[in-house]
């Protein structure tokens, strides 16, 4: 069965907290996101252990292996992002369509090992993307291929949120240091 299509628009969960989740924007600082993507990382290295990461909870929910799979391709593609906006003025991004690439790439067929590897290899390399914000880069500006703009700082809130999100998805017991 495939998963249904999430069309909600998330980009307020860099205004207000996250009811759901427990994510809270103001809760963390730009600084904190190098250290913050490595620990969640971790997190989901443990998610990836479960001798059940394989096996979707419905027919209709991702396993946490999918979910992990998702992550790590977040962190690529959030790198690419941040990237993006510190080399160039106001960047629009390419369309990112999460679910075409979840079937693309066989998502729920994947190594949980191999996944766990690779999704701390991705956190690691957005941590130093993170990390090489400056105060005077932090306020430029990119936006989405729906209109939706971001600065650096927002768009690592909203990157963090939607990595603690699946961590809560997946019953992750993750809570920040």
């Amino acid at each position: 069965m495939s998963i249904e299509t999430d069309t909600k628009d998330w980009t307020w969960v860099i205004e207000r907290p996250c009811l759901e989740c427990g994510f809270d924007p103001s809760a963390q600082q730009l600084a904190d996101l190098p250290e913050l993507m490595r620990d969640t990382a971790a997190a989901w290295s443990m998610v990836l252990t479960r001798g059940d990461a394989a096996e979707r909870p419905e027919p209709a929910v991702w396993s946490a292996l999918e979910y992990a799979c998702h992550v790590r391709d977040v962190h690529t593609i959030f790198a690419e992002r941040a990237r993006l906006m510190l080399e160039e003025d106001e960047p629009t991004f390419p369309n990112w369509d999460q679910d075409a690439t979840a079937v693309e790439h066989d998502y729920g067929s994947q190594d949980p090992a191999v996944v766990a590897t690779e999704l701390v290899a991705a956190a690691e390399t957005v941590a130093g993307v993170y990390a090489g914000v400056t105060e005077e880069t932090k306020g430029r500006r990119g936006v989405r291929s729906n209109g939706d703009g971001f600065t650096v700082e927002t768009l690592g809130s909203y990157h963090l949120h939607d990595v603690v999100h699946h961590l809560h998805d997946v019953g992750s017991d993750w809570v920040r240091s």
